[in-house]
């Protein structure tokens, strides 16, 4: 019995280019849904730093005139993973990151540079190449939402087809006047189709006409159809529940493995935890910080609203005065990474920054840290918990999405029981995240108790193993239901918006932006 073929869509693919857990999603899926017998082959735009480390590949397409200039398509194989790379220079060969510039301002042809990348999906899908169509092409966040939506376009005798939501605050949303542009018919711009309130709405628009909808935890499938947390798409994604289900994410164990990765000072295992002083010790001095016993705390993350950094700068006076130290990797808003700079300055040996990203020092501050803090307004999913669990950095997270499903907090009832990996607060305040921290920090002191917390969180399966059977199980309940209409029947279409499904006045800061670097 043949392999079933699915064609994974996405703007970035982890080793060749990665901005977030998107990334490290769509290069870890594809091999562990081998031993489910299924042929995921992915297909990504040709950005420079994916070409520069391409080896050996083949032309497999050709489109004349794409979005205003030729294209080939590749076949190359990278690292154990097949891929299908979008050579089009006049929308990828660029300096900067896949979705902005070098000044950090969004590329001005983004509908055209992910409308192209549907595009040519859409072609994989219809039988462009003979030799491998696949049966099922699962889309990827708002980049590659156009690819279920021209294959629903196009007619009956197409795959099935899936998008996956990793944040729903990014949704590509690009002026209504360029809809020929983008190769869309004017019965489209319908809100049972691609409109969204008086634009094109990509992500919108993959949602309305995927087979199959999937996100990134049970918590957050839920979150998103509430008018609070589903950024004006909750009354589509309610009328849509029954496509919709959540599968969390799992993580790379070959890649995020303690007992063998370089990037530490010291290796160590579950069963084997002493070495791991080392790394705290290497991590302390790698930020200039003090060598003093109590808990190193730890963030890896966006600075952003979203994140919940505004609290932790209010909560930080407490984590010091409680005896703590804290070390942070990331980038994003200026106002707090200035914030965070003077707090480094005001708390010199207990507060050091490093304002970037740094995949090795990442590892490093996973290896080392007592504590990891995610105080996160949302979280479709979260891997960086993921990672502390793997590592022994023990989480304290908000108790919302991805982060509420995958870690146990340390209540009464969980430490009599044993089964305490982490610490959740709600509601996410400062006042919640004050009293969590100080619960770590008195649970710190208790070294056994510690350590058992650490070894629970280490011996827990994140790998994508177990999360890769939920997928093969919707492509084939998929494909089991047959041939794919045109159109959806007219009971399958959402009824016209009430006014109250329509979010209320946004502030601009919370409109989504059209990228998803920010993605989980």
């Amino acid at each position: 019995m043949s392999d079933l073929k699915v064609l994974s869509v996405a703007s970035e693919i982890f080793p060749l280019v990665k901005t977030g857990g998107l990334g490290d999603v769509v290069g870890a899926l594809p091999r562990a849904l081998q031993a489910e017998a299924i042929d995921m082959r992915v297909l990504v735009p040709g950005y420079p730093a994916v070409m520069a480390k391409l080896g050996a590949a083949e032309t497999v397409l050709d489109f004349d005139d794409l979005f205003g200039g030729s294209v080939r398509v590749l076949a190359a194989r990278f690292e154990g993973l097949s891929l299908f790379v979008v050579e089009a220079p006049h929308l990828y060969d660029r300096p900067g990151g896949p979705y902005q510039s070098a000044l950090g301002r969004d590329w001005p042809d983004n509908a055209e540079r992910f409308a192209a990348l549907g595009w040519v999906a859409r072609a994989f899908g219809s039988g462009a190449i003979s030799a491998w169509r696949p049966a099922i092409v699962h889309a990827h966040d708002w980049q590659a939402a156009l690819a279920p939506t021209y294959l629903a376009l196009t007619g009956q005798n197409r795959p099935a087809t899936v998008i996956t939501i990793h944040n729903v605050a990014f949704q590509g949303q690009f002026p209504a006047a360029m809809l020929s542009r983008l190769r869309l018919p004017e019965s489209a711009f319908a809100a049972d189709g691609v409109e969204y309130y008086g634009a094109i709405g990509f992500l919108k628009a993959g949602l309305f006409y995927a087979d199959a909808i999937t996100t990134v935890s049970p918590t957050y499938a839920r979150e998103i159809q509430t008018p609070e947390s589903g950024m004006g798409l909750d009354g589509l994604l309610r009328h849509r529940a029954d496509r919709l289900i959540g599968i969390v994410n799992g993580i790379d164990e070959a890649i995020w493995d303690p007992a063998s990765d370089l990037h530490l000072a010291a290796r160590y295992g579950r069963r084997r935890l002493g070495p791991r002083r080392h790394n705290r010790v290497a991590l302390q001095q790698r930020f200039g910080l003090d060598h003093h016993p109590g808990p190193l705390f730890a963030v890896i993350s966006r600075l952003t609203w979203q994140k919940g950094m505004d609290l932790l700068l209010e909560a930080l006076p407490g984590l010091i005065a409680g005896g703590g130290q804290l070390v942070l990797l990331g980038a994003g808003d200026a106002t707090l990474e200035a914030a965070f700079a003077d707090a480094a300055r005001g708390h010199a040996g207990r507060v050091g920054c490093d304002f970037g990203y740094d995949e090795p020092l990442a590892h490093l501050i996973q290896g080392g840290a007592d504590a990891l803090l995610m105080p996160s307004r949302f979280e479709p999913c979260g891997l960086t918990q993921l990672y502390g669990l793997r590592y022994g950095a023990v989480p304290i997270v908000a108790r919302v999405g991805g982060l509420a499903d995958t870690i146990i907090d340390a209540n009464d009832a969980a430490l009599a029981d044993r089964v305490a990996t982490g610490f959740q607060f709600a509601p996410v305040h400062v006042d919640a995240l004050t009293d969590a921290i100080a619960r770590a920090q008195t649970a710190f002191h208790n070294r056994a108790a510690w350590r058992a917390m650490q070894r629970r969180g280490m011996s827990r399966k994140l790998g994508w193993s177990a999360r890769a059977p939920a997928y093969a199980a919707l492509y084939r309940r998929l494909i089991a239901e047959g041939d794919r209409p045109k159109n959806r029947a007219e009971g399958d279409r959402p009824k016209n918006r009430a006014e109250g499904d329509r979010p209320k006045n946004r502030a601009e800061g919370d409109r989504p932006k059209n990228r998803a670097g920010d993605s989980i």
